[in-house]
């Protein structure tokens, strides 16, 4: 198959001949532009939103040949098979490579038989490959250097990773070859680390907006996590999905339960055999319907589009790193689901953690205040998709209409004296005891344990009778979110009231709370997001291409979304080309697609329309 000339297109020619798209979306033209002319930038895209190709055309247009750093081989090797795919000279250099084929790679560096390189930082940051770039940089061959998840240099980020602190010396080294740091996450802080540790002083700075608006955001309190789990997949039966849960124990014991009850499901984290877990994954990638049961570890660069739903079973630390982890759903634009289930044991466990880390005070403060926004979004009586947004610095009016506080709006009521009488008892009981038996106390409970301290002597014994042990439960928790209680450090579950505390107790302060929805609302409520509309007549192209995909994926051992992506598939099954040109003015399919697969597409098409009713074949 013959490749295109690097540097005989303009982007847009580019964008349109080599990857099938019309048109560049948002912000992604002027950072092309950017980029193209030689400047440098800061990117941050949602996933999903395109930041790939803010790098790869000017890689492509450019003279000399784009190196790319990424920090998983996994996420290395999609982006070069969906490359070559479209025709794009690409290659991965790491680790997975034998000696021989990272020679061969090399070679085809020197012979300027690439446009791209994909290269981890650790390889980049070799005196080998260093010398091997300044080689190249005498030439004027290197297009641009793209550093792509950007956040691993933040230090207060679960995805920190040390080369990335030293990834500075390419400016130094190499002045004059455009840099473009690329991110789907990054508060403000994280932004003014990515500039300074990676010396992108000068950088034009491109945010675009961190909305995604096809993920329906839903939370539901914890009461059977398993049973509720269940529940939730019920209505995405035969789809992609991750589960993400804590602990590897947890992951192990959930997707076995979930194998026992009839569910495509694996587990993924670091303590598995490697062998296993690339197994899992490749899985997971290649397979329809796999659902994977994963800790954190598992997900950053996934590019599996037709993640349906992301599913949290245990509190994440940041707002960040959930808006990262929920952002793996969607990703090809269609309905997805991001769906969580917390209760009071999540967070006292999460806020021990960080009191009991040996940190520096510095870092326990910032981990402290990025927990409260996540316990405050998750609390919330307003739009989560709101206040997820403004976490990031972005304004919306009103709410979204696509997630569960919109759709099933919370009453909220003024809790004042039932958070007085919550702070009080946990006062009178030596701020030693946990939820369980605070609320014995204030319901009146004669338990041994209540005798054994002789708590039914208490002035606080049974003043609750107003509320049941869920909605008390439900208030605890809320005073907790809100930095009125906090986990006793030396404690076993313990509570203890803050200083903020006091100012409630004597009456100076005023809590709205939000109620919470009776055990049979919860039950009854619909999270599903709608699914994409696709005429009956097409299902059956629409299957029978879904069909011929899988196998030509299979034939060249790639995951069946390289070769098309669903909403492609549809667009054919919809319209029903029977021509090249048709065929090349449906958006994903380039000149080099329409070359590779043209034919066993449109030979599928004709069959359907010579099936039709009332047609007859010639």
């Amino acid at each position: 198959m013959t490749t295109h000339p690097a540097t005989s297109m303009t982007p847009l020619e580019c964008l349109r001949t080599v990857f099938g798209y019309p048109a560049f979306r948002g912000a992604q033209a002027q950072i092309v532009d950017r980029v193209t002319a030689g400047g440098d930038a800061i990117v941050l895209m949602p996933t999903g939103g395109g930041k790939s190709v803010c790098y790869q055309i000017p890689a492509i247009v450019r003279d000399g040949v784009g190196i790319v750093v990424s920090p998983l081989i996994a996420l290395m090797h999609d982006q070069v098979a969906a490359l070559t795919q479209l025709g794009v000279r690409a290659a991965v250099l790491n680790s997975s490579l034998t000696p021989e084929a990272a020679r061969a790679v090399i070679g085809r560096l020197n012979r300027d038989e690439l446009d791209m390189v994909y290269v981890a930082p650790e390889r980049l940051l070799t005196d080998a490959f260093l010398d091997q770039l300044d080689g190249l940089h005498r030439e004027g061959g290197i297009a641009l250097f793209a550093i792509d998840e950007a956040h691993c240099v933040s230090q207060w980020g679960h995805d920190f990773r040390q080369e990335y602190m030293q990834l500075a010396v390419l400016a130094e080294r190499y002045p004059g070859v455009p840099r473009v740091a690329l991110t789907a996450t990054a508060d403000e802080l994280t932004r003014a680390e990515i500039r300074d540790r990676l010396a992108l002083g000068a950088a034009q700075e491109f945010v675009a907006s961190f909305d995604r608006p096809n993920i329906r955001y839903a939370v539901v309190e914890k009461d059977s996590e398993r049973k509720q789990l269940l529940q939730f997949l019920g209505a995405h039966r035969g789809e992609a999905g991750i589960v993400y849960c804590l602990s590897r124990r947890k992951v192990d014991d959930i997707a076995a339960f979930l194998a026992q009850q009839g569910i495509d499901a694996v587990p993924y984290h670091a303590g598995l055999e490697t062998g296993v877990r690339s197994a899992n994954q490749e899985r997971f990638l290649r397979e329809d319907g796999v659902v994977v049961v994963a800790t954190i570890a598992f997900g950053m660069g996934i590019d599996k589009p037709d993640v349906r739903f992301v599913a949290h079973l245990d509190l994440p630390k940041s707002l960040e790193g959930y808006y990262q982890e929920t952002g793996r759903a969607g990703r090809d634009g269609d309905p997805a689901e991001a769906w969580m289930t917390y209760g009071l044991a999540d967070l006292v466990m999460v806020r021990r953690l960080i009191d009991r880390s040996e940190a520096p005070v510095s870092v326990r403060m910032v981990e402290s205040r990025k927990l409260d926004a996540m316990l405050g979004y998750c609390e919330t009586a307003q739009c989560r998709r709101q206040l997820l947004l403004a976490y990031f610095g972005e304004h919306r009016d009103g709410g979204c209409g696509n997630c569960d506080v919109c759709l099933d709006p919370p009453e909220t009521w003024d809790g004042t004296v039932a958070a007085q009488k919550a702070l009080s008892a946990v006062v009178r009981t030596g701020g030693r005891f946990g939820a369980v038996h605070v609320v014995d106390v204030l319901l009146g409970r004669p338990t041994p344990k209540v005798a054994q301290h002789r708590h039914d002597e208490l002035p606080t014994f049974g003043v609750g009778s107003e509320l049941d042990e869920h909605a008390w439960r439900g208030v605890i928790r809320q005073l907790v979110a809100m930095n009125l209680l906090r986990p006793n450090v030396d404690g076993h579950g313990g509570l203890a009231p803050t200083d903020a505390a006091r100012e409630v107790l004597r009456g100076e302060r005023q809590l709205e709370l939000r109620r919470l929805r009776p055990a049979a609302r919860r039950a009854a409520a619909k999270t599903r997001p709608a699914t994409v509309d696709l005429p009956p007549a097409a299902e059956p192209l629409f299957d029978a291409l879904r069909v011929l995909r899988r196998r030509l994926a299979d034939e060249q051992q790639v995951p069946p979304y390289v070769v098309f992506h669903d909403a492609t598939l549809r667009t054919i099954a919809a319209t029903r080309p029977t021509t090249s040109a048709a065929l090349l003015a449906i958006p994903g399919i380039g000149a080099a697609k329409a070359e590779r697969y043209g034919e066993h597409v449109l030979d599928l098409v004709r069959s359907f329309a010579l099936d039709a009713p009332g047609e007859t074949a010639v």
